[in-house]
């Protein structure tokens, strides 16, 4: 007979045993209602991925064994349901003896007729990039098979199916998964992820498992978590592929979704529109902006609407994910300040429908100036008393911020970050950096993205020159190479790890190189005490990316 699957891709709460069981009692009833015989859930969709530390606590662990066995009695004889979940494997109490190596598992359980018929262990852990499963996990050592209804299902957990050494040029693993189980038997591939999104991932991710499925000519399953966790978002995109790599069913991008699909069929199911690349990391930062504030309790977002197009494109995004009502802009003008960026400012928030209002810095500026003048005399103007703007429009958007309980956005983008051309305690103030893992040159084709249908970004912020405006006249050009230099020399560095001599042989010039690697070494501080990005390229600031502050390596060249 043949096997049913519901692709049950779900939105689940780090740590919200009650909620995600909701939300997997939800896809079970419509996966019930549509005859399917096998429910597959994400990696450890039971706990949300990535748990962290809340792995060392055993409060959360003891949680997740009760809602595992409550989640089992939920499971009948009609669909069975295969889960992700961090499973013990030893309670190390005082008269026991303790287990050898790592006290946890990255598990999947086989839920049917009210218990837990098999566990499935990951084999590969991860530690590169944002990953750091060794720390908590101990690999499986099993072959992950499990007969159900005349076949036998190859079960992995995400990396597991990210080492083919036919697909790739270099493996990080000499094992693989997924021939283990094929030379166990198994006629169907499932694959239970947590894949965080990044710009071409889903293409990617679409490619190697189709080369998998025709290498095995087996069908394949692979159901992977939506929504965003700190940091880290992930885009769902699940999707089924017959034994010849055909897709049969496609999940949404960036939104939960359940489709149900015959592995056997011989023409597709359903299969949701695949979306464009600029379109997709718009959804992508908008689910993470959306998600972040829901899950730290804000219903309100605050930022500083300078008239520029990174805060312009911030605005956009806020007001998609919380709605207009609850996004406010604020324009903090200083002497500098032009009168089209003002205009700007204030017509972008009417396009909007968010709030908007101007607190003007002049006066403390002013009383600044006067303050520090004794202890200044005799040494000209410089960075100091742009800075000190910064840092009094940081102020106040911080004390709004306190006093109306609005999340604030920090808009700087990856040029920014990465070459410190940003301001400490200044315009990096917030609690979450929307766009900190977006190049300017991509800022600039989300702006026209989002104007595809109607000028909602004001012409002008997106033409003109872009300016921190804090002294007369000021172009970003003045202190950064043109941008069509300056990212695709950051995106060689920084993403593919091009060093200065390999930077060079690519075609940028050596003064050049020289200059922005040496800013992007001495920026490190200031990343340090960044608000969290949401990460959407292949090598992100924050937990992927650790370099030291103080250090004496230099680039050579």
């Amino acid at each position: 007979m043949n096997v049913k699957f519901a692709l049950g891709q779900i939105n689940p709460t780090l740590g919200d045993f009650a909620g995600n069981t909701a939300l997997i009692a939800s896809a079970l009833a419509q996966a019930e209602a549509a005859n399917a015989d096998v429910l597959v859930l994400p990696e450890l969709a039971l706990c949300g991925y990535p748990p962290r530390d809340l792995l060392t606590r055993d409060a959360f662990l003891h949680a997740m064994e009760q809602t595992l066995q409550k989640l089992a009695a939920l499971v009948g004889s009609t669909t069975a349901v295969l889960v992700g979940f961090a499973e013990r494997l030893s309670h190390t109490q005082a008269h026991e003896q303790p287990h050898a190596g790592r006290p946890l598992a990255n598990s999947a359980a086989f839920l049917f007729e009210g218990r837990v018929q098999a566990v499935i262990r990951k084999r590969l852990l991860p530690t590169y990039d944002v990953f750091d499963e060794d720390r908590y996990f101990e690999p499986g050592t099993q072959t992950g098979v499990v007969s159900f209804r005349g076949h036998r299902l190859g079960i992995t957990i995400c990396e597991d199916a990210w080492n083919d050494e036919l697909f790739w040029p270099h493996r990080r693993y000499t094992l693989d998964p997924v021939q283990e189980v094929v030379n166990a038997g198994a006629d169907i591939l499932v694959n239970l992820s947590a894949s965080p999104f990044g710009i071409a991932k889903h293409g990617q991710r679409l490619a190697m498992l189709s080369h998998t499925v025709r290498r095995w000519q087996r069908p394949l399953v692979f159901v992977n978590q939506v929504g965003g966790h700190d940091d880290l978002l992930f885009d769902g995109g699940s999707f089924a592929l017959d034994a010849t790599g055909a897709r049969l069913a496609q999940a949404h991008q960036h939104q939960s979704d359940l489709v149900v699909v015959d592995t056997q069929a011989a023409s597709a199911g359903v299969a949701r529109p695949a979306l464009g690349e600029t379109e997709s990391l718009l959804q992508a930062l908008v689910l993470g902006t959306r998600d972040y504030a829901r899950r730290c309790g804000f219903k309100q977002a605050l930022l500083g609407l300078s008239g520029g197009i990174d805060s312009a494109v911030v605005a956009c995004i806020a007001a998609e994910a919380l709605g207009p009502e609850n996004v406010h802009g604020v324009a903090l003008p200083s002497r500098y300040s032009s009168d089209h960026s003002r205009g700007d400012a204030q017509a972008l928030a009417e396009n909007l429908g968010i709030r908007f209002s101007e607190i003007p810095i002049e006066a403390p500026f002013a009383a600044f100036l006067q303050t520090l003048a004794p202890a200044f005399a005799g040494r000209p103007a410089d960075v100091t008393e742009e800075n000190l703007q910064a840092r009094l429009r940081g102020t106040t958007l911080m004390a709004l911020s306190n006093k109306f309980g609005a999340l604030l956005l920090t808009t700087g983008n990856k040029s920014e970050i990465a070459t410190g051309y940003s301001t400490l305690y200044g315009d990096m103030c917030g609690g979450l950096g929307v766009i900190a893992d977006v190049f300017k040159l991509r800022v600039y084709e989300l702006a026209r993205h989002i104007n595809r249908d109607r000028e909602i970004i004001p012409i002008n912020t997106i033409d003109k020159p872009p300016s921190a405006e804090l002294r007369p006249d000021q172009k970003d050009e003045d202190s950064l190479p043109p941008y069509s230099v300056l990212d695709p020399l950051l995106e060689a560095h920084l993403e593919r790890d091009m060093d200065a001599d390999a930077l060079v042989a690519a075609g940028f010039p050596r003064d050049t190189v020289r200059d922005i690697l040496k800013l992007v070494r001495l920026a490190e501080h200031k990343r340090r005490q960044a608000a969290p990005g949401l990460k959407v390229s292949a090598k992100a600031f924050g937990t992927g990316r650790r370099f030291p502050i103080a250090h004496g390596f230099r680039d050579p060249g």
